[in-house]
């Protein structure tokens, strides 16, 4: 079997390497010249852990190709994905599908053979059908078929979250669509994976309405956990409280500096603009949204405060830049927000990341000191900021950063330090969601 996946970005490059494990030809077509060289000599243009030896392999393997054309790309393909980006569209929220759109023609007008399109990208409920239409107008000679196959998958975890996912969700019409993709998702259920067979609107409605799910229990937590700071109660305890309870489930409950990526904030906005267009508007999701915007820009005030009120002339170390660990995404971090807050407060910004800095450098104030470690970071710093939980972070002792640091200032947007014996050590610490001592 061959499959075309057309867009070599994080969806497309990740599904393509997983395909071809199982064993299918796939053809990645990356327009973006860079970045198609770049696969060519073994180098991946983003960071996902496993992921450069899975192409790797699979390239040795004859199974993973970059082709030079788009018609080559999709010749014999099957099935043939459309993973290009659909970006919160300036202005209004809704998501941006001239990508998805233009990418489907180019099909439409190169394919000489019956073939099902899939789209990978998330997408607003209803394009689905209007590619349909689009395969109808521009290609009444051929039998093309349509399908929504929407991606789960995390930033850090991805290639476990395909090869092994909760679920395998396919939206389609056509029984064709759904016996080819029955083929290709094969040694998934071989292992019992389940695989969702609804229809097109009902498998576009169900991406979004996972990420905007995930996003409101983020915002919960969060929310609880300025409750029990006022209240001396602990978040972490609060959420293990709830999260045992099976209704509730554990994840997603670690409450932090607000939910950034390249999902949560563009799906959210788009679900809002969905459902405001249908005449159903989701109050819930519009105040995810609003909880979430809010909570990102207070972090800035928040670290002034435990630097008693005032950070001008202070000098920060910021330990942590992408959205989350195990990644080098900027999308909407939340670390963006709080940088640029507490440099126009005049703060001087000592920042790192294991893996983001050169994500990061352009959208970042000049005057930010990107440094090459953690120990850099933090020498002669009056204040610690942790924004990503990131595991060398973890390993920090209290004794270590007294050596480095000038003050004994610590706020910690994710729980990942132990309050008490850096208190021991001196420290004025602050967490989340955690009373004062």
């Amino acid at each position: 079997m061959k499959i075309a996946i057309i867009g070599g970005g994080y969806v497309g490059l990740v599904s393509g390497a997983c395909f071809a494990e199982f064993g299918v030809a796939v053809a990645v077509v990356e327009v973006d010249a860079a970045k198609r060289e770049m696969l060519l000599h073994g180098r991946i243009p983003i960071y996902e852990p496993g992921l450069d030896k899975l192409v790797k392999d699979n390239v040795a393997a004859g199974r993973l190709t970059f082709p030079a054309t788009l018609e080559q790309g999709i010749a014999e393909a099957e099935a043939i994905f459309i993973a290009v980006g659909t970006p919160a569209r300036r202005g209004d929220g809704h998501a941006d599908l001239t990508f998805v759109f233009a990418a489907v023609e180019q099909v439409l007008r190169a394919l000489d053979h019956p073939a099902v399109i899939v789209t990978k990208s998330t997408v607003p409920v209803g394009t689905g059908r209007k590619i349909l239409e689009m395969a109808r107008r521009l290609r009444p000679d051929l039998a093309v078929e349509v399908a929504a196959n929407p991606e789960f998958l995390r930033e850090g975890s991805a290639i476990g979250d395909f090869m092994r996912p909760d679920r395998v969700v396919v939206g389609t019409d056509s029984e064709q669509a759904r016996e080819v993709l029955r083929r290709l998702y094969r040694p998934l259920y071989l292992i019992e994976t389940p695989i969702v067979f609804t229809g097109l609107e009902t498998a576009e409605l169900i991406k979004y309405a996972a990420n905007g799910f995930l996003a409101m229990k983020i915002s919960f937590i969060n929310e609880m956990a300025d409750l029990c700071e006022k209240v001396g109660a602990d978040v972490n305890d609060v959420a293990r409280g709830i999260g045992l309870d099976g209704r509730i489930g554990r994840k997603f409950l670690h409450a932090g500096p607000g939910f950034g990526g390249s999902c949560f904030p563009k799906d959210t906005l788009a679900l809002m603009r969905i459902a405001e267009e249908a005449g159903a508007p989701s109050r819930l999701i519009q105040s995810v949204v609003a909880v979430n915007d809010a909570r990102k820009n207070a972090m800035a005030g928040r670290v002034a405060a435990a630097c008693g009120g005032e950070v001008r002339g202070k000098t920060i170390a910021v330990l942590g830049l992408a959205f989350k660990p195990e990644t080098d995404d900027m999308r909407d971090a939340p670390s963006l927000p709080l940088i640029h807050g507490l440099a126009s407060r005049g703060a001087a910004i000592q920042a790192y990341d294991p893996e983001a800095m050169a994500a990061a450098a352009p959208l970042l104030p000049a005057e930010v000191r990107l440094m090459p470690d953690a120990a850099t970071a933090l020498t002669g710093a009056d204040a610690l900021v942790l924004i990503t939980e990131w595991n060398e972070f973890r390993a920090l002792a209290p004794s270590r950063l007294r050596e480095l640091m000038r003050g004994r200032v610590i706020v910690d947007l994710r729980n990942v330090f132990d309050p008490e014996a850096l208190r021991a050590a001196g420290f004025a610490y602050s967490g989340i969601g955690r009373a004062p001592a």
